[in-house]
């Protein structure tokens, strides 16, 4: 028996979700340093604030073993968890981990944070080049 696969959304679609569905509820799980370095998505437009919380952490680049409990602090199994991180390859990890703890509404958004590595040396394509976000 096979898992059902993990949702993933374009940035179209999680923004879409995040500004129609109240309950629905997004995690960067990037490390520290890429949210102070690089930045976060800005959900201050639509009332909603990102939830930040490493998947593998800043500076070991061990896994964060307290990543469930900090992920799903307070949320219910139902909601719907947009997870995100700079190009959707540790997004789907931590997606699947959520499904597999019982968040049967997981998905992950695919094009992440700053999109994929282009010919030219810089990613293209991510949340930071068309949606809202800020920097510290």
């Amino acid at each position: 028996m096979t898992a059902d696969p993990i949702p993933e959304l374009t940035l179209v679609e999680a923004w879409s979700q995040l500004n129609a569905n109240p309950d629905a509820v997004m995690i960067d799980v990037r490390t520290k340093a890429e949210w102070q370095y690089v930045g976060t998505p800005d959900l201050a437009s639509i009332g909603r604030d990102v939830r930040l919380v490493e998947w593998i952490t800043y500076p070991t680049g061990a896994p964060n073993a307290a990543f469930l409990t900090e992920a799903t602090s307070g949320l219910h199994p139902d909601q719907p968890v947009l997870v995100l991180c700079r190009s959707g390859v540790r997004s789907l990890a931590a997606a699947r981990a959520l499904r597999e703890a019982g968040f049967t509404r997981s998905a992950n958004i695919t094009a992440g944070f700053e999109g994929d590595l282009g010919a030219d040396g810089h990613r293209h394509g991510g949340w930071k080049e068309t949606l809202p976000w800020h920097q510290s």
